[in-house]
């Protein structure tokens, strides 16, 4: 019903405005008292599906990848809708409109997004005034940058505030250096200041008298050789792990005419095209590093079968973000009935 009906008609509106009609729908559900009925619906119990990782209990292995409730709007209400635990942001210290609309593009007939964001946000303390009304036990994973004014010298510092600021809130880090939409920010992944700023993460992180994990969410577009440096990164630092991966800058195996895919510009470019590449890294990740620490697989989670095949590559847990906008509000109860089917 989702596909053939639902779907065609919102896809006849822009990919924002969309966003926010459907946040609105959801708040207003919440407001009603409707959460458990959306529960009833979307989501799935069963020990099968419980997965301990990084010492977090996650009740199924199928989250919510950063990027849709940015500010901490819904999160409560997107918990019950089958999801194991969601992850909000990109947050920045400071509020930021982020880059001139239209920054987000469908492309329908490749299952694919195009978006250069750009971290739009409210800020820090926005988020954490919506997270201090928790209302349920939702598992909340904190993906924190950059604003776009702060120099990449000067980008620990901004970790930094994310970091202490989010801390009482939050279950988990992941520190985006791998978005597209900001200017240079993807040269944090270079070995010497990414070396650095996980390193002084981590020390705050051993000053608390209890530590929370810290996770780096990676781009697909490294090579072999950065993969092997990252690795190095991860078991030198002693972070918990890897969130593999962003979207990416290549347009390749797109069934666009070429003039069409120039004539959106640039932007990160998310679903099924990035399927392949996506796997492909946790699999290189997994096995080159002898599965040394904990991955979630992020990108082209397409289908339940996409899903599985990332599982069965290694991956501890994965997310999911353009799937879930194109399949629907069932898409993860859909992915963890597969997953308790395969017995997984």
């Amino acid at each position: 019903m989702y596909k053939s009906i639902i779907r065609p008609i919102l896809f006849k509106f822009t990919p924002e405005k969309i966003h926010g009609m459907v946040f609105t729908a959801l708040k207003t559900a919440e407001n009603l008292g409707m959460r458990n009925i959306v529960k009833s619906i979307f989501h799935i119990e069963n020990k099968k599906l419980e997965r301990t990782v990084f010492g977090i209990k996650f009740p199924n292995p199928v989250g919510l990848a950063a990027g849709l409730d940015k500010d901490a709007e819904v999160f409560d209400m997107l918990g019950v809708m089958g999801f194991g635990f969601i992850e909000v942001g990109t947050v920045t210290p400071k509020a930021q409109p982020g880059n001139q609309k239209p920054r987000m593009f469908r492309l329908i007939n490749d299952s694919g997004l195009i978006n250069r964001m750009g971290f739009n946000n409210a800020g820090l303390e926005a988020m954490i005034t919506k997270l201090k009304n928790k209302k349920t036990n939702v598992v909340i994973g904190g993906n924190i940058g950059k604003n776009k004014i702060t120099p990449n010298k000067e980008a620990t510092s901004d970790y930094e505030k994310g970091f202490e600021a989010l801390f009482p809130y939050v279950d988990y880090f992941v520190v985006n250096v791998s978005s597209p939409n900001t200017p240079n920010l993807r040269e944090l992944q270079d070995k010497k200041p990414l070396t650095e700023l996980l390193s002084k993460l981590m020390e705050l992180n051993n000053s608390k008298e209890i530590q929370k994990p810290i996770l780096l969410k990676i781009a697909p577009d490294l090579t072999n050789s950065q993969l092997d440096d990252i690795i190095e990164i991860v078991k030198n630092t002693k972070i918990a792990g890897v969130v593999a991966t962003n979207t990416t800058i290549l347009r390749d195996g797109l069934s666009y005419p070429k003039e069409h895919i120039e004539s959106i510009g640039a932007g990160g470019l998310s679903g099924k095209p990035l399927t392949k590449r996506s796997t492909e890294v946790v699999k290189y990740i997994i096995e080159k590093s002898n599965n040394a620490f904990p991955v979630i697989a992020a990108g082209g989670v397409m289908t339940p079968d996409d899903a599985i095949e990332k599982l069965k590559a290694g991956a501890s847990l994965v997310q999911i973000f353009t799937g879930f906008i194109y399949s629907g509000p069932g898409f993860a109860k859909a992915i963890n009935k597969e997953i308790l089917k395969q017995g997984l």
